[in-house]
């Protein structure tokens, strides 16, 4: 039995190429031992982090990543043969695994309840990005009412969603993205207090104007040259979730630190608290959080977008185009 996954090629130099990925067959064995399972991919996340933990593979290792896949064969009776998992498999077609060896929401983790929705939300909203959303808005942020929120890369699976469960907080959100249509979508679709352009917006300006008496928290995608600002418009006590850094990703000098300008002032002497989050801190509440957001969307509080490639093989080419800004939501493969 044979198996395809998607491995690193060549390390990455500025943005991923499509020559840095290769597809490798494997074979599989045809019996399982005792306490495995073989399960066939069905869908396949791509996200930003990937592109800076790629750094930590080596080459000829399989891409890493969380997919949806469908047990095909069981020697495990906790994953029976026809269930679904949440696993971190990589980017591989199918994948023997012995779940009691290594078991939680960091590896592999029964689907679930999705209640109708897509399964695909698995790995957006209802998943790993959902719980990112959930825990780094209401624990990091702490949203209170008629507070006044800024997200950066708000038209991405996180962001879309941080702007959505503040607004549910009933707090006045303003939201920053790459392009006029996201934009749009952010007003039209997610309601969004106010959306802007950050290639054409002029930040200091656009935050003097809408965010007059100053920002209470700052949920941070992006880092660099856009958290400056942000941080300078700050109010007394505010808050800064740390989630990631995509200005800095695509580095063409991995040798050297990413360098950004830091208002160090503003930090000091407004008391102002910056709190980096990863989203595995919370797993002991993994389902607090995913079953509230399923149910946020079924209630119709929560919009979902995504943004699907088809077919396995284009795995690179749906994570080249998230980092270039082109996926409306969250970026998934089917594969």
């Amino acid at each position: 039995m044979k198996t395809r996954k998607i491995v690193l090629s060549n390390r990455f130099n500025g943005l991923p190429k499509p020559e840095d990925f290769a597809i490798k067959e494997e074979e599989l064995p045809d019996v399982l031992k005792d306490g495995e399972i073989l399960c066939q991919a069905e869908w396949i996340s791509v996200d930003p982090y990937m592109r800076m933990r790629a750094s930590t593979l080596n080459l000829g290792d399989a891409m890493i990543g969380m997919q949806v896949a469908r047990v095909l064969k069981s020697r495990c009776p906790e994953y029976p043969e026809g269930s679904q998992v949440v696993a971190n498999f990589g980017w591989v077609e199918r994948t023997i695994f012995k779940p009691e060896r290594d078991h939680g929401v960091e590896t592999i983790y029964k689907m679930p309840e999705m209640k109708g929705l897509p399964d695909s939300y698995a790995l957006g909203t209802v998943g790993r990005p959902g719980n990112t959303a959930y825990f780094g808005c209401l624990r990091v942020c702490k949203p209170k009412e008629k507070d006044t929120i800024v997200v950066s890369a708000a038209a991405g699976a996180v962001g879309s969603l941080v702007g959505q469960i503040a607004k549910i907080q009933g707090c006045t959100v303003l939201g920053f993205a790459g392009s006029d249509n996201k934009v749009k979508w952010l007003q039209e679709k997610l309601k969004f207090d106010h959306a802007f352009n950050y290639k054409t917006a002029n930040l200091p300006d656009v935050l003097a104007q809408y965010a007059s008496n100053g920002v209470d928290a700052y949920f941070d995608n992006v880092g660099g040259e856009f958290t400056y600002h942000v941080m300078k418009h700050m109010k007394p006590f505010g808050r800064v979730a740390l989630c990631g850094a995509i200005s800095t990703y695509n580095s063409t000098d991995s040798s050297k630190p990413a360098l950004v300008p830091f208002d160090y002032g503003s930090m000091i002497y407004k008391n102002i608290t910056m709190e980096g989050l990863h989203v595995l801190r919370w797993r002991d509440e993994w389902y607090t959080g995913i079953n509230q957001l399923r149910d946020w969307i079924l209630e119709g509080k929560i919009i979902v977008e995504e943004t699907i490639t088809e077919g396995f093989q284009n795995t690179p080419e749906a994570f080249i185009n998230m980092l270039k800004g082109e996926n409306v939501g969250k970026a998934v493969v089917k594969v």
